[in-house]
């Protein structure tokens, strides 16, 4: 009867050792799909950081260059004002001796 009951105790052994095995492998399965779902979110988490950074940079850099476009527009603007004043300084006294000579040479 002993080798009875010790072939049951070892028949005892061998099934829990394997129900041990079998809840040590759920757990590591269970561990690693939360590693796994854990590193998914923190990677959607940095992508959604890094954008919303991309996102504020183009947005500084966009106001930045809308700035720089404008004082330049701005300055050629100026410059170009400048040109035709000195042009038109030159020119008109020209033009008001042509209209004198015209009118006294028309009239007479």
């Amino acid at each position: 009867m002993d080798s009875l009951r010790g072939q049951g105790g070892i028949q005892m052994l061998l099934n829990a050792e394997q129900e041990a095995g079998r809840i040590v492998s759920a757990a590591r399965t269970a561990k690693l799909a939360r590693m796994k779902q854990a590193k998914d979110e923190a990677e959607k988490e940095m992508e959604e950081y890094r954008s919303r950074l991309e996102e504020e940079y183009q947005t500084q850099i966009s106001g930045t260059e809308q700035e720089a476009a404008a004082k330049r527009l701005e300055e050629e603007t100026d410059g170009r004002i400048q040109n035709l004043k000195e042009s038109s300084s030159k020119v008109s006294k020209e033009i008001v001796k042509m209209l004198i000579k015209y009118v006294t040479t028309t009239g007479a």
